[in-house]
C-alpha cells in the first residue's frame, strides 16, 4: 500500500510520458490558471508586506468609499421621501379639484333641469303656473340637489315696446344693476334707461329677492354672460366678483331659457329669437370650497387657493389666502363647463416636511455595517500568517488521503481480479471434472468445492461493487433484455435450497410490463439474488413471492389483491405483511410532487417505471434492528453470521443500485410474520422482442387450473400466458366440473394443485370420469402441481392412476414448456433447465467449428479450449495477442476467436484492432482487384467474429469492447447461456464465414 501512494500513484501520471512529453507538462502546470493563482498568493497576499502596506490603503480606501457610499444612500432616500411627498400632496390635490368639479356639475344639470320646467309651466302655460312665491319655495325645497349654489334667479326678456306693459302687470319698474363696486340698496337704484331689450329679475330665491326688477343686460358681466349663453344653447360662468350684499367672492351659471325646443343644429341666430329668458345660478365660490373642505378628513393637512386663469397672465383668486412661501406644490385644473373660462387649484402642505430619519439611519447603519465588516477583514487578514501554515499542511494531507483513496481502489481492484482469474480456473476445471464420470461421492466431492468456488467469487465481486460505489465509479449497463428470463434464472438459482427446505417459491409480472426492456440486467439480477437469497436463508416454511407491476398501476388502483385478506389470499395460506407498507414512505407516490402526473402518463413514453416486491414468510427482522438493514457491513445480531453466513453489504449494495437506476427501496417486516421489501427501477422500452424462440405449438391452447388459492392460480395462469395457453380459473371441483360441461371449445389441459388435488380426493373419479363421456375423442391432459416438500410427493401414485404428469415447483418457462411438450408429444426430449429456451443448441452450433483461443493464463486457456471442445467445436490455442495476429492473418480456416482482454506486451484490444486493420486492406485490396478470390480463400469480406474474455465485464469493458470493433465478450468461466446468447448472433446460419 505505501508503494501504491508514495512511488506508483503519484509516478505513474508522469511516467508513461517521454522527455519531450514532461517537457509540454513542464509548461502547462506553468502557465495554468492555478498555477498563476499560487504564485500570485504565494508571492503578495502572503507575503507580509501586503498585510502591513497594501492592507491599510485598501482599508482606508474602504472606509472613504463607503463614508461616500452612505452619504450617496442619505441623498438617495431623502430624494425618494422628497418624490412620495409630492405624489401624496398631487393625490390629495387631485381628490378635492375632482370632488368640487363633481359636486359643480351636478349643480349645472340641476340648473338646467329648473330652465326646461320654467319654460315648460310659465311660458308655455296661459296663465303662468309659476309666480314668485311658488318659484322660491321650489327653490328652497330643492337646494340638496345643488350642493354649490347659493341662490338661483330668473331674468325675463322683454323688448322696449312691451315695457310699459311688462310694469305694468309687475307693479314695479325695471332698475339698473350696478356695478360690482357698489353695495348699494335694491331701494337706492335707478330706474333702467331706454333701450331696446330688457332682462329684468321676475323669480329669485328668497335669499336673492333684492335681484327682483333688476335689469341683468345693465351689467357688463352680465350683459356678455347672457348674450354668450342664449347664442351657444349652453351655460356660461362669470368671472369672478363681489357678490352684492356678502361682499364674497362668487360666479354666476346663466342658462338661457327658449321658447320651443330648438335642434341640436340651431344656428346662434335662431338661438337668439327664440330666446325668453335667462336663469342664472348664483355660486359663493369661498363658501363652497370651505364646505367642500371640512367634508374631508385630511382637509387641515394641506392649504388650497383656487384661481381663475382665463387670463394667465393676471390669475383671479378665487379661494385662499396669497402664499409667498416657496414650498411644494402641485396644480389641478378644474373644469366647469364653460370652454372660454379656464380655473386651476393651487395645493400646499401646511407643515414643513419631518426630518428625514429613516434615511439618516440607513446610512448611517450602513456605515457602521461596512466599519465593521473592515474590522473585521482586518482581523482576518491578522490572523492568516498562522492559518497559512495549517492550511498548506491540511492540503498536503488532503492530497495524500485523496491518493490513499485512489490507491485502495485500484488496490482492491486489482487484487479482486488477481483472485479471480485462478478462481475461474478453478471453477472451469471442476466444471469440466463434473461432465466426467464420477461416482456418487466423488460428485459431492466437486459440487461442495464448486459452491465453495462460487461463494467465494460472489464475496469478491460484492467486495469490489462497495469498492466502486465508495469510489463513485460505478456504472450501469444499458442494453435490451428480457425481464421475465432473468427471474426465471434467480429461481433456477435457489431451485435446489427451497426444495430441501420445503418452501414455496413463485414469481409474477404483470401483464402490463414490456416483454423487452433496456437496462442492466446483470445489477437487476444481483438484487433480485441478494434479496431472494436473504428471503431463503431466514425462511423455513411458507413462501417466498416476486412480483413485478408498472408503478402508475399501483398507484392508480393499488392492486387489487392487496385490498383483501392477508392470509386467506397468499401465496401459501401463511399470514404475509402488507406490502404497501414497504413502499409507503416513497416519494414516487407523493402526489403533491411536480413529477407525479408524469409517472401516471409515463405507459405512453419510452421510460418504463417498475416497482418490484419480494415477499416471505419468514423469523422477520427484530425492531430494534430495522434502522440499520441497508448499513454496510452491519447484520441484525452477532450470531446471524455464525448460523447463516454472509458479510452484511448485501442490501448495501442493493440500495445502491437502486439508486444508480433512479430508484428507491424500502422494507416492512414484523417478527414470526415476514417481510417484504420492495424497490423501483426506471428502465426503458425496447423496441425489439428478444424472444426469437417463443413456442407457437401451443398458441391458441385452452387450460383450466383448479386451485384454492387465488395468488397461487394467478402465478399458473402467469406462467401458461407465456406459453400462448389461456386460462381458466376455478377454487375446486364443484366450480370445475360444470366449467367443462358447459364450455363448446375443448379444453387441452387441466393443471391441479397438489393441495386441490388431496382436498377433493373423493370427487376426482366423478370429475376423471367427467372428462372422458364429455371429451371422448380428445382428453384433456391431467397435470398436478407438486410443491417441494416431503407431504407434495406423498399421494403422487394416487393421481398416477388417472394418467396425471406431475410438474414441480416453482414454475418458470424453460421447465413448464419441457414438461408440456414431453406430455402432449409435441416437443424434444433434450432436458434445458435454468431457463434456457429450447431450440438450436450450442452442439449443433458449434459442431465442427474452427475456434481460436488467446489467453496468456494456461489454466485459463485449458478451461476454455475444454467447454468448448465439449459442444463440438475445434479449438487452436495461443497464448499471446501477436501469436493471434499471425494466426488470422486472412487467409485463415477460423470461423471465430474467444480473445483474453488483459495479457502482457499486446493486450486483446490492440490485438483486435491490429487484425480489423489487416481485414479492412485484404478486404479493399479484394474490391478493388489486386487480389484474386483463389489466393484469398473465395471469401468476398473477411470479418472473424471476435469475442472478449473477462472476468470482469463492466460498463467500461463493453464500450472499449464495441470501440475496438469486437463482437461480443463472455465470462469466464463460460456459462452455456451466455454462450449460446453470443455465438447464436453470428452461428445462427450454416455458413462458414460471416459476410
Amino acid at each position: 500500500m505505501n508503494w501504491f501512494i508514495d512511488a506508483g500513484v503519484m509516478e505513474q501520471k508522469s511516467g508513461f510520458l517521454g522527455d519531450k512529453g514532461k517537457c509540454w507538462l513542464w509548461w502547462a502546470e506553468e502557465l495554468s490558471v492555478r498555477g498563476w493563482k499560487n504564485h500570485i498568493y504565494c508571492h503578495y497576499f502572503g507575503s507580509k508586506k501586503i498585510r502591513e502596506t497594501w492592507w491599510r490603503k485598501l482599508l482606508f480606501l474602504w472606509v472613504v468609499g463607503w463614508l461616500l457610499g452612505s452619504l450617496w444612500i442619505f441623498w438617495f432616500m431623502y430624494s425618494q421621501a422628497v418624490e412620495k411627498r409630492k405624489e401624496t400632496l398631487a393625490s390629495m390635490c387631485d381628490e378635492r379639484a375632482r370632488m368640487l368639479q363633481d359636486q359643480f356639475n351636478v349643480s349645472m344639470n340641476h340648473l338646467q333641469a329648473l330652465a326646461i320646467l320654467i319654460s315648460t309651466f310659465h311660458h308655455a302655460k296661459e296663465p303662468s303656473a309659476i309666480d314668485q312665491m311658488t318659484f322660491a319655495r321650489y327653490a328652497e325645497r330643492t337646494a340638496f340637489e345643488r350642493p354649490l349654489t347659493s341662490g338661483v334667479a330668473y331674468a325675463v326678456k322683454v323688448l322696449h315696446a312691451e315695457r310699459e306693459e311688462f310694469e305694468r302687470q309687475q307693479g314695479w319698474t325695471i332698475k339698473v344693476m350696478y356695478s360690482k363696486k357698489q353695495s348699494l340698496a335694491a331701494e337706492a337704484q335707478e330706474v333702467s334707461p331706454v333701450q331696446v331689450e330688457y332682462a329684468p329679475v321676475i323669480f329669485a330665491q328668497d335669499a336673492f329677492k333684492h335681484v327682483i326688477s333688476l335689469d341683468m343686460l345693465s351689467g357688463k358681466e352680465d350683459l356678455e354672460n347672457i348674450l354668450r349663453a342664449r347664442s351657444s344653447g349652453k351655460g356660461v360662468l362669470t368671472a369672478p366678483f363681489r357678490l352684492i350684499k356678502s361682499n364674497r367672492l362668487g360666479v354666476i351659471l346663466t342658462y338661457a331659457v327658449y321658447r320651443r325646443e330648438l335642434p341640436v343644429d340651431a344656428t346662434s341666430h335662431e338661438r337668439i329669437q327664440a330666446a325668453i329668458g335667462y336663469l342664472g345660478g348664483i355660486f359663493d365660490v369661498e363658501a363652497l370650497v370651505d364646505k367642500l373642505l371640512h367634508q374631508l378628513a385630511c382637509k387641515q393637512s394641506i392649504m388650497v387657493n383656487v384661481y381663475d386663469t382665463t387670463n394667465s397672465d393676471e390669475p383671479i383668486s378665487m379661494y385662499g389666502a396669497n402664499i409667498t412661501n416657496k414650498g411644494i406644490y402641485h396644480k389641478s385644473s378644474l373644469n366647469f363647463g364653460d370652454p372660454m373660462r379656464k380655473h386651476e387649484m393651487h395645493c400646499r402642505f401646511k407643515q414643513n416636511p419631518p426630518l428625514p430619519w429613516l434615511a439618516i439611519t440607513t446610512s448611517f447603519g450602513a456605515l457602521v455595517i461596512a466599519l465593521l465588516i473592515g474590522y473585521i477583514f482586518h482581523a482576518t487578514v491578522n490572523r492568516i500568517a498562522k492559518v497559512e501554515d495549517d492550511y498548506r499542511e491540511m492540503m498536503e494531507l488532503k492530497k495524500r488521503a485523496e491518493a490513499a483513496d485512489v490507491a485502495k481502489s485500484q488496490f482492491l481492484a486489482t487484487v479482486s481480479h488477481e483472485i479471480r482469474t485462478p478462481m475461474n480456473g478453478v471453477l472451469g476445471m471442476l466444471q469440466m471434472l463434473m461432465d466426467t464420470d464420477l461416482d456418487i461421492t466423488q460428485e459431492d466431492y466437486v459440487r461442495t468445492a464448486q459452491a465453495s468456488g462460487k461463494a467465494l467469487v460472489s464475496l469478491i465481486n460484492e467486495v469490489l461493487d462497495q469498492a466502486k460505489i465508495e469510489s463513485g465509479k460505478l456504472e450501469l449497463e444499458a442494453a435490451p433484455f428480457d425481464l421475465r428470463a432473468v427471474f426465471d434464472d434467480v429461481l433456477s438459482l435457489f431451485y435446489v435450497k427451497s426444495q430441501e427446505k420445503g418452501i414455496e417459491l413463485a414469481v409474477y409480472v404483470s401483464d402490463r410490463v414490456p416483454e423487452t426492456l433496456i437496462g442492466d440486467s446483470g445489477r437487476i439480477r444481483q438484487i433480485i439474488t441478494n434479496l431472494m437469497g436473504n428471503s431463503i436463508k431466514f425462511t423455513e416454511k411458507g413462501h417466498i413471492l416476486l412480483t413485478v407491476h408498472l408503478v402508475e398501476d399501483v398507484m392508480a388502483c393499488s392492486l387489487e389483491e392487496e385490498k383483501k385478506g392477508h392470509s386467506l389470499y397468499s401465496l401459501s395460506g401463511s399470514r404475509v405483511i402488507d406490502r404497501r407498507q414497504s413502499w409507503a414512505n416513497f416519494k414516487i407516490f407523493n402526489q403533491d410532487l411536480p413529477g407525479f402526473q408524469q409517472i401516471l402518463s409515463s405507459s405512453s413514453s419510452e421510460l418504463i417505471n417498475l416497482i418490484i416486491s419480494v415477499e416471505d414468510t419468514g423469523v422477520g427482522i427484530p425492531r430494534e434492528a430495522q434502522s440499520r438493514v441497508f448499513t454496510p457491513f452491519m447484520q441484525v445480531g452477532p450470531s446471524i453470521s455464525r448460523i447463516h453466513g454472509g458479510t452484511g453489504i448485501g442490501l448495501s449494495i442493493s440500495k445502491c443500485l437502486v439508486s444508480l437506476m433512479k430508484g428507491e427501496i424500502g422494507f416492512a417486516s414484523e417478527p414470526q410474520v415476514g417481510s417484504t421489501f420492495t424497490f423501483t427501477a426506471i428502465l426503458s422500452r425496447a423496441r425489439a422482442n428478444l424472444n426469437e424462440y417463443k413456442p407457437s405449438e401451443f398458441q391458441g391452447m385452452t387450460s383450466l387450473v383448479i386451485d384454492h388459492r387465488p395468488a397461487r392460480a394467478k402465478v399458473t395462469r402467469y406462467h401458461l400466458q407465456r406459453l400462448g395457453i389461456q386460462s381458466e380459473l376455478a377454487m375446486d371441483l364443484k366450480e370445475a366440473i360444470p366449467l367443462i360441461a358447459d364450455r363448446t371449445q375443448p379444453v387441452n389441459m387441466v393443471l391441479v394443485d397438489k393441495e386441490a388435488w388431496s382436498k377433493n380426493a373423493d370427487l376426482w373419479a366423478i370429475f376423471m370420469d367427467k372428462l372422458r363421456k364429455e371429451k371422448k375423442l380428445d382428453t384433456p391432459k391431467l397435470f398436478i402441481l407438486a410443491n417441494p416438500c416431503n407431504s407434495a410427493r406423498n399421494g403422487s401414485a394416487n393421481s398416477m392412476e388417472y394418467g396425471s404428469t406431475v410438474i414441480m415447483k416453482p414454475l418458470r418457462a424453460a421447465m413448464l414448456l419441457v414438461s408440456l411438450q414431453r406430455a402432449m408429444g409435441s416437443g424434444g426430449k433434450d432436458n434445458f433447465q435454468n431457463g434456457v429456451l429450447p431450440g438450436l443448441s450450442l452442439s449443433s452450433l458449434l459442431q465442427g467449428r474452427q475456434i481460436l483461443v488467446v489467453d496468456d493464463n494456461i489454466v485459463n486457456l485449458r478451461v476454455a479450449a475444454g467447454a468448448l471442445k465439449k459442444y463440438g467445436a475445434e479449438v487452436t490455442c495461443a497464448d499471446s495477442g501477436k501469436k493471434a495476429i499471425m494466426m488470422l492473418k486472412p487467409p485463415h480456416k477460423f470461423d471465430a476467436c474467444f480473445m483474453d482482454i488483459q495479457m502482457p506486451e499486446m493486450d486483446g484490444f490492440e490485438a483486435t484492432r491490429r487484425i480489423r486493420e489487416m481485414e479492412a486492406n485484404i478486404n479493399d485490396r479484394i474490391k478493388h482487384g489486386e487480389i484474386s478470390l483463389e489466393d484469398c480463400g473465395k471469401i468476398l469480406h473477411w470479418h472473424v467474429p471476435i469475442l472478449a474474455m473477462t472476468a470482469d465485464v463492466i460498463q467500461a469493458t463493453h464500450e472499449e469492447c464495441l470501440k475496438c470493433k469486437m463482437d461480443g465478450y463472455v465470462s469466464k468461466p463460460f456459462e452455456g447461456e451466455q454462450l449460446y446468447r453470443e455465438v447464436a448472433r453470428f452461428f445462427k446460419s450454416n455458413t462458414k464465414k460471416i459476410q
